[in-house]
């Protein structure tokens, strides 16, 4: 069973929401055959690398509020974090552009690293403050989530995985998606925002009790044992890699 999630690394309710999931994926009696892929959204394509303003200031010209207003929905956030075992520090974290950290998790996807890669990158951005635009930075949380720095580096120096940052989010329009997180079930069920662990659960336990079976058209039951057994036993073929 795939569930795509669609978030952006400097989104806090991303990474709540990516831990209510994964309280609920512990509940699933199913977690065994998901697969799990992060897909790439950008809240803001247009975000310089280095912003010169704090979160609180970003968010009181956003919605047209008060700094102090502003720092108190802020806390409101940390404080939900805090309920999922998260730790915010949002009085330091560092705004940025985050079209490089995105290509660095397809680049880690393709080496079989992109959870380790997102988890790593959202906890460098919320919990330690590190500039996750920063090609070095980068490159460090690259080594740090079992890939190879100097390979990291170099593709972040190119312009390797734009593409698949783009696609992702043509992607996701083309399925509505207007804000993440976004979960995806098998392309047949979605759940919006940083839902209860409940919601994730019974999104997944539905899926699953829901997943087609394979019937076979052109033999008979009789025909396709006869050609899966031999020599007094019966064995499934050797997967191929």
């Amino acid at each position: 069973m795939n569930v795509e999630i669609w978030s952006d690394f400097v989104c806090p309710f991303c990474y709540i929401g990516k831990r209510r999931f994964e309280e609920a994926l512990q509940q699933f009696s199913g977690k065994s055959e998901v697969n799990i892929v992060f897909r790439s959204f950008e809240l803001d394509p247009d975000a310089p690398r280095d912003a010169g303003h704090d979160v609180h200031d970003m968010l009181a010209a956003k919605y047209g509020m008060s700094r102090e207003q502003a720092k108190a929905m802020n806390a409101n956030v940390d404080e939900q974090a805090r309920s999922v075992g998260l730790t915010y520090h949002t009085d330091t974290r560092v705004l940025t552009n985050t079209l490089d950290a995105h290509r660095l998790t397809h680049f880690a996807a393709r080496h079989g690293k992109g959870s380790e890669m997102a988890e790593r990158l959202f906890r460098a951005h919320f919990t330690e403050s590190k500039h996750i635009g920063d090609h070095d930075t980068l490159a460090a949380l690259a080594a740090e989530a079992g890939l190879d720095r100097s390979g990291a580096a170099a593709m972040l120096a190119g312009g390797e995985y734009a593409q698949e940052v783009r696609g992702d989010e043509r992607e996701a329009a083309s399925l509505g998606v207007r804000g993440v997180p976004f979960f995806v079930i098998d392309r047949k069920y979605a759940v919006s925002g940083a839902q209860p662990s409940e919601v994730f659960l019974n999104a997944l336990e539905k899926a699953w009790s829901e997943r087609s079976t394979l019937t076979v058209l052109n033999e008979s039951a009789e025909d396709a044992a006869e050609a899966a057994c031999e020599g007094g036993a019966c064995a499934p073929s050797e997967r191929k890699s």
